[in-house]
């Protein structure tokens, strides 16, 4: 080297110079290794797609016939206001209380009108249970015996079943269903 002072203060400068560029240098390579890498992943996931689309293509498309079709709930609201109540609730409801639950009359008319309705739901599918005097429950005449020739439970005809007190009516009751 030189004696020189100015010449060795460029050298100097030189040298810090070269150790700053080879340091960027260095920095600039590693990003250029990671951009690769994700470059790569990129590249591998969209050929990923690419396959995948052409596969997805290549299927044949399945006929409306298989797809499963939902229950059919009548158009009135009631059959709604019906299934709502029960979900609601949570538990096993007979015709009477879906009556309170819907803020109706205990009249013989709308326990027999939600009697019907929940029949017509489970012939469609849509009730949760299959007995639709009750849900899931069985229903009050599913565990009385068979009776006799009255149908008025409180008669004083022989019966081969014990009284059971009903509030909803019956029809053909003479005893004023209470």
């Amino acid at each position: 080297m030189s004696n020189n002072p100015q010449v060795k203060a460029t050298l100097e400068h030189i040298e810090n110079r070269e150790r700053e560029l080879a340091d960027q240098a260095g920095q600039l390579r590693d990003r250029i290794e990671e951009l690769t890498r994700q470059l790569g992943e990129i590249d591998t996931e969209s050929e990923n797609l690419r396959i995948t689309r052409k596969t997805l293509l290549t299927l044949p498309v399945p006929s409306p016939a298989t797809e499963p079709e939902g229950p059919d709930i009548p158009d009135h609201p009631a059959y709604q206001q019906i299934l709502t109540a029960l979900a609601d609730t949570g538990r096993p409801m007979r015709a009477r209380d879906l009556c309170q639950a819907l803020d109706l009359p205990i009249l013989p008319k709308n326990t027999e009108g939600i009697r019907s309705k929940l029949k017509r739901l489970v012939s469609r599918g849509t009730s949760p249970s299959p007995n639709p005097a009750c849900s899931p429950a069985p229903a009050l005449e599913d565990h009385l015996a068979p009776m006799t020739s009255d149908p008025c439970p409180t008669s004083t005809s022989k019966r081969t079943r014990t009284h059971v007190p009903h509030s909803e009516g019956r029809a053909g009751c003479r005893c004023g269903g209470s």
